[in-house]
């Protein structure tokens, strides 16, 4: 079974090289958007058959070699947020034959001057606009990648309800075909505004400052009821959790989620599963992570260890609450992956103990971590300290 995928941009036909150009028309089978197929020329004489909605079974068939040799078409590079990383990941890259064309990014940033390493690449296809947020800091260079004709609106409307109003946004249509066409405004003027369904949106964000990537967002930053790790140990943890490429972080006690979110911030490449007990705290950490950029974080309302199962197993844990539950640490730990990590938090006396314990049995460091904030004492200045957080952290040997 070989898979061939064959990058296509609006140029169509023209714009192929010899070797795309020699696969389709030896294809039999070539699956494509409409949009894609309707490009091939009568000389590509196999069966061109559309993607159906949904269309992840078919993907899953032919990634499985249930269809035979097939020719996939895909927009621009397949390899850059294109199906043919999808099938690759699944058919592996041995079974898998890529023939890229010039990426929408490719060609944006050539129209418009940017090099291609200074500047963000952002997919909010089959994803909440809101995924640029991350992204946000004033001076960035990002280019997205949308789908419909209201994609730019969308991403427009972020940047202007959270105060990057001002950025200077350029959309392009159809980028490498006879339709091109450049569109310079700003993101509020851009929020109702419509253009041709194949179209990417450039944005240098301006106004305000936005917050950073690094761990330790400001504590108003997050919808809370007060159960949230403050900023200073938060920033802490997520150094201690240490998110590496691709992780899976269980978020378990998750309060407002303040852990998840900035573990995600930090890698955009990681997973994380926040579990939480009570609903409207589940809710309120699905608000956050949408909110500040992360609307991929999996939220899981349920009371571990019983919301834990069935779940995948995680690279890395976070136990900020309930460490004292009859069976939780136990139960995590059970999951947790050979060489994986656990940091927990714990804040009273009797969970302490429970640290203590856990470092014992199953080794690790323990820290103590002691904040002092200065507050007004009268018409003087004192230090007023946060509750003691103790800090138990190990790696789960093989």
């Amino acid at each position: 079974m070989r898979l061939t995928v064959v990058g296509i941009g609006a140029d169509g036909w023209a714009g192929l090289g010899e070797a795309s150009r020699r696969a389709l028309v030896a294809a039999p089978l070539i699956l494509g958007a409409e949009r894609q197929l309707a490009l091939l020329p009568a000389e590509v004489s196999g069966e061109r058959r559309p993607w159906p909605s949904p269309m992840q079974p078919v993907v899953d068939e032919v990634a499985a070699g249930a269809l035979g040799d097939v020719t996939v078409l895909a927009s621009g590079d397949p390899m850059l947020h294109g199906i043919g990383a999808t099938l690759v990941r699944k058919a592996s890259a041995g079974c898998v034959d890529v023939l890229p064309h010039p990426s929408s990014f490719a060609l944006a940033c050539a129209r418009l001057g940017w090099p291609q390493a200074e500047v963000e690449l952002v997919s909010a296809v089959a994803r909440a606009p809101e995924v640029v947020v991350r992204c946000l800091q004033a001076g960035r260079r990002i280019v997205t990648l949308v789908t419909g004709a209201d994609g730019a609106a969308a991403v427009a409307r972020v940047l202007t309800e959270r105060g990057f109003g001002t950025s200077a946004l350029t959309v392009l249509e159809q980028l490498g075909g006879p339709g091109e066409r450049r569109s310079d405004t700003t993101a509020e003027q851009a929020t109702d505004l419509k253009f041709d369904a194949l179209h990417v949106v450039a944005v240098t964000v301006a106004g305000a400052l936005g917050h950073p990537r690094t761990p330790g967002l400001p504590d108003d930053a997050f919808a809370c009821d007060g159960q949230l790790t403050k900023r200073h140990v938060r920033a802490i943890t997520v150094a201690a959790l240490g998110p590496r490429p691709g992780e899976l972080l269980w978020d378990v006690g998750a309060g407002s989620g303040s852990i998840s979110v900035e573990w995600l911030r930090a890698e955009p490449s990681a997973r994380a599963i926040a579990v939480e007990a009570r609903e409207d705290r589940a809710a309120r950490i699905a608000e956050n992570a949408l909110a500040l950029g992360v609307p991929e974080l999996r939220v899981v309302a349920g009371t571990a260890p019983e919301a834990l199962a069935g779940l995948p197993a995680p690279d890395v844990l976070f136990l900020g609450g309930g460490i004292t539950n009859p069976g939780l640490l136990d139960a995590c730990w059970a999951a947790l992956r050979a060489g994986g990590r656990v940091v927990a938090n714990v804040a009273t006396l009797e969970g302490e103990q429970v640290a203590v314990a856990a470092q014992r049995a199953r080794g690790g460091t323990l820290a103590r971590i002691d904040i002092a904030h200065a507050d007004p004492v009268g018409a003087f200045t004192g230090w007023r300290a946060q509750m003691t957080v103790v800090q138990w952290s190990a790696t789960k040997q093989p």
